[in-house]
This record gives C-alpha cells, sequence and structure tokens, in this order.
C-alpha cells in the first residue's frame, strides 16, 4: 500500500500534537522486524498520531524505514527530526447505527414558544461523549467531549463545542481540559526509610 498523502496544513496542525508526545516504539538494532511493525499497527489504531524512535546511526537507513512503515502500514508520515519519527494513521468513520436511542435524540419536544430537544438518558450522554467509531468506554484516547460553557453575559445562549480529550487528560466541571499530575516521589531518602 502506497503512504497517505497530507496536506500541508494537516501536517502542520499534526506537527503542533506530536510535539507533546512521547515516542511509543523503540527500533533497536535488529532494525525493522515483523513483530515491531505489528506493534507500530497496535499503537496506530490506538492513538493515530505516534512517535517512533529509531536507535541506528545511518540516516539513509533510518529514512528507509521511515518510508517501509507509511508504505506497509498505509500511515501518512508527519515529520522526521533525527532519530524521531512521527506516524499518522487516521481511523476510518464508522456509520453509527439506527437504534431507538438515536431516534429519541433526533426528535425534539415543543416547549412554549421555542424548541428544545428532549434531553438524553444517562448512558446516551456518556455515548454521545465519544466519537461515532470508537467505543465509549472511559480513559479511552483521544476521545471527542462536548463541552458547554456559560458565557458572562446571562442574556447570551451557551456555546456547545466539541474538544479532543487525549489519555492523560479530563475535562473539569467547567469545561477547561487539564492534564493529568505526574505522581510525586517521596521526599524521604532511600537510607533514612529502612532502620
Amino acid at each position: 500500500m502506497p503512504a497517505l498523502k497530507v496536506s500541508p496544513a494537516q501536517r502542520a496542525e499534526l506537527r503542533t500534537q506530536a510535539h507533546a508526545l512521547k515516542p511509543v516504539v523503540l527500533i533497536g538494532a535488529e532494525g525493522l522486524t515483523e513483530a515491531v511493525l505489528a506493534e507500530i499497527k497496535v499503537h496506530l489504531n490506538a492513538h493515530q498520531l505516534i512517535k517512533i524512535r529509531v536507535f541506528g546511526d545511518e540516516r539513509e537507513e533510518r529514512a528507509a524505514i521511515y518510508a517501509r512503515i507509511c508504505d506497509e502500514l498505509n500511515a501518512g508520515p508527519i515529520q522526521q527530526i533525527g532519530k524521531l519519527l512521527v506516524i499518522w494513521k487516521p481511523q476510518p468513520a464508522r456509520p453509527v447505527p439506527s437504534t431507538p436511542a438515536n431516534r429519541a435524540k433526533a426528535t425534539a419536544t415543543k416547549t412554549g414558544s421555542g424548541r428544545r430537544t428532549a434531553l438524553p438518558s444517562a448512558r446516551e450522554a456518556s455515548s454521545e461523549r465519544s466519537s461515532p467509531g470508537e467505543k465509549s468506554s472511559r480513559g479511552a484516547a483521544p476521545r471527542l467531549v462536548k463541552v458547554v460553557k456559560q458565557p458572562d453575559d446571562p442574556k447570551r445562549r451557551p456555546k456547545a463545542q466539541t474538544v479532543v480529550v487525549r489519555g492523560n487528560e479530563r475535562v473539569t466541571a467547567g469545561g477547561t481540559i487539564k492534564r493529568a499530575k505526574k505522581r510525586q516521589t517521596s521526599a524521604k531518602r532511600q537510607h533514612q526509610s529502612t532502620k
């Protein structure tokens, strides 16, 4: 399969998203084996955008590995800086099956002079947070979350916005996205803790 074509604007956006990522696959002295390709495929399916570190000193060899990964997995080459490779493979959009719950969300009830949509149940609201192609399990990354923010002026309507929440992030009650804090280590020294 040929490598995926990515537009320059899309590549720039993906580069900014990949900046904070850590490498998830390391390619060592054995080079690009079938097991490494399978691991890269698993991570691409889980995260869509990944970084790969290649431990090799030959620049041409790293470029060949980069091209082979993109060709065999039908992924888009985003960026190569030294020994770091950034690769992206979008998830195909899956159609949403027609269920009674989905039809209930689409119906609207008329109240007073304006129209309002029926409020979804808790189960429907949790499935609404994730995109149609994703599972609605908690902690699955990345996922799309619909956030409604109240404006400062009470005369204005609240705005709904869809945001992407990655694995180490959470949405607060105010609708902002916060990263999970690193676990704090003990301030005690190791030799003082044992007596």
